[in-house]
């Protein structure tokens, strides 16, 4: 925020993803530490509903902001001299906006169906974090309501802005292979490269674990694949950008040799 080179619509939604990546950490890791350092490996039922919650509402946020970043990037190749126009803070706002709010009111949904399932038995949940999916398999009673619910939000939140994505990148490369020099065709593709890698490393795993069947559900698969999107992919994502962004990178530059000068 400092550098007035980081202010165009693209940082606005790097900042927010930066700070869900760190959200997304903080809620699932220090009690995957805890529990490995502890033989009692427990987290109170309150505890799991919040860590399920915050992460269902984090996760959901996510897939618009990206969907948001392609959009984007969409008009930054397609429409470059309208770019500044089209992309104005008040709608990179706007977007965000929507974002936080499509995500509480998926989380909300979520939490007030779960929280109504009774829980029979023993009550150890085969998962490094809480989570939805496997909350539902430790119910004792019929969850087809619960189910059908997380399939038709998973559905809506995860395949719909999937898909937008997928349709701006349509648009980005039929426009690239209109561009008649070979440097130029690299630099476009290189201003997405960061945002697809991220987007893979993100919805794949997400996919496979939200839109199979139930009945083909496999708690001991789920457990590591969930490790990605909620841990793997967080802590990629701030090396991934910075990595292959110039501006980034000579932001961070200017900042350390401000510190320097600061500090004598």
């Amino acid at each position: 925020r400092l550098d007035p080179q980081l202010h165009s619509p693209m940082y606005i939604f790097l900042s927010h993803l930066s700070f869900l990546d760190l959200c997304y950490t903080t809620t699932t890791v220090p009690q995957m530490l805890v529990n490995m350092g502890s033989s009692s490996k427990t987290i109170s039922y309150s505890g799991c509903t919040v860590q399920y919650a915050i992460f269902h509402w984090l996760g959901c946020t996510e897939c618009i902001i990206l969907a948001a970043m392609a959009l984007d990037r969409y008009v930054a190749i397609c429409e470059p001299l309208r770019y500044t126009i089209i992309m104005h803070r008040p709608l990179c706002q706007q977007l965000v906006a929507v974002a936080w709010l499509s995500g509480f009111g998926n989380s909300l949904v979520q939490v007030v169906l779960t929280v109504q399932l009774p829980f029979c038995g023993r009550q150890v949940l085969n998962n490094f974090f809480c989570e939805v999916p496997a909350m539902i398999k430790l119910s004792c009673t019929d969850t087809a309501v619960n189910d059908t619910t997380l399939a038709v939000l998973v559905a809506f939140f995860v395949l719909v802005p999937l898909a937008l994505i997928l349709l701006s990148y349509g648009f980005i490369v039929r426009a690239v292979f209109r561009i008649q020099s070979s440097k130029g065709r690299h630099k476009a593709f290189g201003t997405c490269s960061s945002h697809l890698v991220v987007v893979s490393l993100f919805y794949l795993p997400a996919i496979y674990m939200y839109l199979q069947p139930p009945s083909s559900y496999s708690q001991e698969q789920g457990k590591f694949i969930s490790l990605f999107y909620s841990i793997i992919t967080p802590t990629l994502n701030p090396f991934i950008y910075t990595l292959r962004n110039k501006d980034v990178k000579g932001a961070f530059r200017r900042l350390l040799a401000r510190i320097w000068r600061f500090c004598i």
